[in-house]
């Protein structure tokens, strides 16, 4: 069996292509697309994320608008600079970087973000018509899972899908996604019970749990799909959820880094763009 590797580049460059024509033609007619960043505090993670939005912004004709806030902020100054950016007319889309400081409470941040300036479905509106079906515009990372399948030529319908987390960033909304598909869906989490077995009967595995090489090959069967989400550092290099030996069981999986990550900076971008 040849096992395929589901690198995101390939993905990404296919709706770089779309975008860039997009913000092209926006600008012909006067209008920059400009994603605006709200940073609050020092979280590493965020700054990285952060710069590299930034330059994938500019890379394809747009431009960006950082907003660092010191950590000692409180909520109610980071809900002012939202507001204030759903005003501005020149800012086409708004992310605050999550997490937020312990003492502010990230979803009232995102529930400030204006629905038609959410670009990583953080409005509890746009979350809701996910979930009802009406929208596409699930969060980012989920909808780089979609997209991921969808261009290897992963078919879903009938298909038993694990998804290992339940967050509301990826587990949860990916879920409704994969749903949406016709494919069958086991949810599994942190009191999930037998879950080897489980696992054990999945075509499709989208591992988000956060844990380091979690899913190990006697978990799963010969020609599983796997998506890796997971992006975990040990001892200096990114592992993902799954364990890389897994790939020899597996007909398909995505490697970290250089998978699911790669493509789901690209959809902040396409959501960006959504109304263009």
């Amino acid at each position: 069996m040849e096992t395929v590797l589901m690198r995101g580049k390939p993905v990404a460059d296919v709706y770089r292509e779309a975008i860039t024509k997009k913000i092209t033609a926006a600008k012909e007619h006067g209008l920059t697309v400009t994603l605006a960043i709200v940073v609050v505090g020092d979280d590493p993670a965020s700054h990285v994320y952060k710069d590299r939005l930034v330059k994938l912004i500019e890379s394809l004709g747009g431009a960006a608008k950082v907003i660092m806030l010191p950590a000692d902020s409180d909520e109610e100054k980071v809900i002012g600079v939202i507001k204030k950016l759903n005003r501005n007319r020149y800012v086409t889309g708004i992310l605050p970087m999550m997490p937020m400081p312990k003492h502010i409470n990230g979803d009232a941040v995102g529930a400030a973000v204006s629905a038609n300036k959410d670009v990583d479905c953080l409005n509890p509106i746009n979350a809701g018509d996910v979930f009802m079906g009406r929208s596409p515009w699930a969060a980012c990372t989920p909808r780089a899972c979609m997209a991921t399948l969808a261009h290897y030529g992963i078919e879903l319908e009938g298909k038993n899908v694990v998804v290992i987390g339940r967050s509301n960033v990826v587990g949860k909304p990916v879920s409704v996604l994969l749903l949406n598909k016709n494919a069958t869906v086991t949810v599994c989490h942190s009191r999930t019970r037998n879950l080897p077995e489980l696992l054990k009967t999945a075509d499709v595995i989208v591992a988000a749990v956060g844990k380091p090489c979690f899913v190990q090959p006697d978990m799963v069967k010969e020609g599983v799909v796997i998506v890796d989400v997971g992006i975990n550092a040990v001892d200096g290099k990114l592992v993902g959820d799954v364990d890389p030996a897994v790939a020899e069981k597996a007909s398909a999986f995505t490697p970290v880094p250089g998978g699911i990550g790669v493509v789901s900076n690209m959809m902040v971008m396409e959501c960006l763009t959504r109304n263009l």
